[in-house]
């Protein structure tokens, strides 16, 4: 790769070996993506503080600086970690402190992940601790470029903000954090980003659901290409775009698509795929909907549910009000339990809104930080769960080894509070 005379700077240890490091990764990484340069960022959104029996080894032989060299840099070099060059946020991680005694996660690892995070923040790391930064204030610009993980995260930067990220891996934001570089490739490059395939709704999509089930179909169909979406609907909520772009990176892996005259890059269907007359559309009907809803609602034959999981990705303000009013005045099954995930600072809100309340005097439970499939862990004896989000029932099965019920949020809550899945596609 080309590399700039500060790059090369960087990458011969006049910044210290940390920084070195770093470069000499990217530098790796990038030659073999076939990257030409780097590129300038400042967003970073990675990984640094999860806990796991591999970190746990590590920072026992050299602490916090000896799990970030290795992990983060992919170097087995004893060195100091410097602060961070430009702005970085840790994404979701483990279940914290707050979470002992009332889900099964090991006070040991939550131990370990508060040291892990002084460590991070000492270093100037802003610990937003969820998969949904963007909704808590990480938002970039239009066309900035980034190096964000988490597939989620990932397609809205792309789709809805419009910046420009591919999705990054631990070692290359740990790399990037200390830089301020990362490849110029994929994502980056702007005739990477026009459409590859026309998709076209031709039943109304109205609402979280119908998005969901949508998503699921469309990442199939494409892939890791670059879906344009045209088709019948209501105005969607922001909320209605994140579980679209979810369920596209579940099923496929799915980085960016387009919604011609609602995404940024795509004013028209001819702009979506930079001039190009549009491919033959991929139709997605009533059968193909009713496909969607029959996949996701495969994985169990018990109607018996012992678990509930809203939020994923991690819930909106507008989600959690939602979970309450419909929990106002009635109480769980005895049986079952309910949680509801969303950031930290949206947690903070929803106390003073009255939300977290509702839901706990009902029995469930408001959690921040991690997921299920990010903490891997359930509450204990659970068999069946049922969930709104069409990621978490494509994975969680294969991680925990558990049953999966999707569907509605209200029929989420009808679970929780009969003990039994009930719930069918409208």
């Amino acid at each position: 790769m080309r590399l700039t005379d500060d790059e090369r700077s960087m990458l011969d240890g006049t910044e210290g070996p940390a920084v070195a490091a770093a470069m000499d990764l990217l530098v790796r990484y990038g030659e073999g993506l076939g990257a030409e340069r780097l590129c300038d960022t400042r967003n970073v959104a990675g990984t640094m503080t999860q806990p796991s029996p591999v970190k746990a080894q590590l920072v026992r032989e050299g602490g916090w600086n000896k799990s970030f060299s290795v992990i983060n840099l992919d170097c087995d070099e004893d060195i100091e970690i410097p602060p961070m060059r430009v702005p970085t946020c840790q994404l979701q991680h483990g279940f914290g402190k707050d979470a002992v005694n009332i889900t099964p996660y090991s006070p040991h690892l939550a131990e370990m992940q508060e040291e892990g995070e002084a460590f991070v923040t000492d270093l100037g790391v802003n610990v937003l601790a969820t998969c949904t930064p963007y909704q808590v204030g990480n938002l970039p610009a239009r066309d900035e470029h980034c190096a964000w993980m988490e597939s989620s995260a990932v397609v809205y930067c792309n789709s809805v903000l419009g910046a420009r990220t591919n999705c990054e891996g631990t070692a290359s934001t740990g790399a990037a954090s200390l830089t301020g570089k990362i490849p110029y490739w994929g994502n980056h490059l702007p005739q990477n980003r026009f459409g590859t395939h026309h998709i076209e709704a031709q039943v109304p999509l109205q609402g979280f659901q119908d998005w969901g089930l949508f998503g699921y179909f469309v990442g199939d169909a494409v892939q890791e290409n670059r879906p344009v979406i045209t088709g019948q609907w209501t105005a969607p909520l922001d909320e209605d775009l994140k579980h679209f772009g979810a369920a596209t990176a579940s099923s496929g892996g799915v980085e960016i698509y387009h919604i011609p005259g609602l995404t940024p890059e795509a004013p028209t269907l001819e702009a979506a795929f930079g001039g190009a007359q549009a491919p033959e559309a991929i139709v997605y009907g009533e059968r193909e909907r009713r496909v969607m809803y029959e996949t996701l609602n495969n994985q169990g034959s018990s109607t018996d549910v012992d678990f509930v999981l809203l939020g994923c990705p991690h819930a909106s303000l507008d989600q959690v009000a939602r979970a309450a009013h419909a929990l106002e005045g009635r109480t769980l099954h005895g049986d079952t339990e309910l949680w509801i995930m969303t950031p930290r600072a949206l947690r903070t809100e929803a106390d003073r809104r009255g939300y977290t309340q509702i839901i706990q005097r009902a029995g469930g439970k408001v959690l921040t930080d991690s997921c299920p499939a990010m903490s891997k862990v359930a509450p204990e004896g659970t068999r069946v769960f049922a969930t709104d989000s069409a990621k978490q029932a494509h994975y969680l099965p294969a991680i925990l080894g558990i049953e999966a019920w999707f569907g509605t949020l209200e029929e989420c809550v009808d679970a929780a509070v009969t003990g039994q899945w009930r719930g069918e596609l409208r």
